[in-house]
C-alpha cells in the first residue's frame, strides 16, 4: 500500500473524533444529566489507562519472556523501563506543572483572587489559554493525552500497511474509528459544567470544538506518516506513557469534580456506561488479531 492510500487511511481513522464534539454545544440544564455525562467520559478514559498501559507493557514484558527463556539479555529490559518510567512521569507530572503554571498566569491577569479589582485597573499580562475556563483547559488536556495515544494507534496503521497486511490496516481503521468517536465526547465532557457569573451554560464556539478535534485526531494521521516509514518500539512506549500520565492526571481532576456533587449512585452509572463502551469499541480492534 502507497504512502497516500495510507494517509488517507491515517486520516479517516483520527476524523471520527469529531463525531463527539457536539455535544460540548448542547445545553444540559439539568445538573443530574450533565454529572452522568462527564463520568461516562471518565469511564472512556479509565479504559483508555488500560488500553495504553496494556500496549506500553508489552515490549517490556516480551523482553523480560526473552530473559526467562535465555533469548535476550538484560540490557531491552532496563531500556524498555526506563522509557516508560520517563514518559509516565512527564506525561504525568508536566501536565500538573503546566495547569499550574496557568493558574498563575490566570490569577496574575486579574482573572480572579482577591485582589482582581486592583489588578483589572493596570494593563494585564494574561492571554491565550490562561484567560479561558477551568473547564475549557481541562478539555485542552483531555484532547493533548487522546492526542498521544492517538499517535500510537496511527503508528499501528502505518506499520500494517508498510507491509502491505491491507486487511489488517483496514479493520484497524474501523476500529479505531469506532474508538474514537467515543474519545470525541470524553474531551467536551467537561463543558457540561462550564457556567458563567449568573449559573447559565457556556457554549463552546466551533472554532474551539473542531482546534480540539484536530489536537485529539490529527496525531493519529501524523502517526500513520510516521509508521508507514519505520518501526519503533521505543517510540511507541514514549508516546503511549505520555498518554498514560496525562489521562491519569484528567481523571482525577474529574473524579474529583464528581466527588463534590456527592452522587455516588450516578458517578457509578456513568463509570459503567463509559466503561463498556471503551471495551465495546475495542473489540472491533480486538477481533483484527492485535
Amino acid at each position: 500500500m502507497d504512502l497516500s492510500q495510507t494517509l488517507l487511511l491515517g486520516a479517516l481513522a483520527g476524523a471520527t473524533i469529531v463525531i463527539g464534539l457536539p455535544i460540548g454545544r448542547l445545553r444540559l440544564p439539568m445538573r443530574s444529566l450533565r454529572l452522568v455525562l462527564s463520568t461516562t467520559a471518565v469511564g472512556i478514559l479509565l479504559f483508555l489507562v488500560w488500553d495504553v498501559f496494556s500496549a506500553a507493557w508489552e515490549p517490556i514484558d516480551s523482553a523480560l519472556v526473552a530473559v526467562h527463556e535465555h533469548n535476550g539479555g538484560i540490557g531491552p529490559v532496563l531500556g524498555y523501563g526506563a522509557l516508560f518510567s520517563v514518559g509516565l512521569a512527564v506525561g504525568l507530572l508536566g501536565l500538573i506543572g503546566y495547569d499550574r503554571y496557568l493558574a498563575r498566569a490566570r490569577c496574575a491577569g486579574g482573572s480572579g483572587g482577591p485582589e482582581a479589582r486592583s489588578i483589572r485597573e493596570r494593563p494585564t499580562r494574561a492571554g491565550g489559554i490562561a484567560t479561558w475556563s477551568s473547564a475549557k483547559r481541562l478539555a485542552l488536556l483531555i484532547a493533548v493525552g487522546i492526542g498521544l495515544h492517538n499517535f500510537a494507534e496511527g503508528l499501528a496503521i502505518g506499520q500494517a500497511a508498510a507491509r502491505n497486511a491491507i486487511g489488517l490496516a483496514t479493520v484497524l481503521v474501523i476500529g479505531f474509528a469506532t474508538h474514537n468517536a467515543t474519545e470525541g465526547f470524553g474531551i467536551v465532557a467537561p463543558l457540561a459544567g462550564d457556567l458563567d457569573a449568573d449559573g447559565a451554560v457556556l457554549r463552546p464556539s466551533w472554532g474551539f470544538l473542531l482546534s480540539m478535534g484536530l489536537i485529539g485526531g490529527g496525531p493519529t494521521f501524523i502517526g500513520t506518516a510516521v509508521g508507514h516509514n519505520f518501526t519503533s518500539d521505543a517510540v511507541s512506549v514514549v508516546f503511549l506513557t505520555l498518554a498514560a500520565g496525562s489521562i491519569i492526571y484528567v481523571v482525577a481532576q474529574l473524579l474529583g469534580i464528581a466527588a463534590r456533587a456527592k452522587r455516588p449512585d450516578l458517578l457509578a452509572y456513568g463509570l459503567l456506561i463509559g466503561l463498556l463502551a471503551g471495551f465495546a469499541t475495542d473489540a472491533v480492534v480486538v477481533a483484527a488479531g492485535v
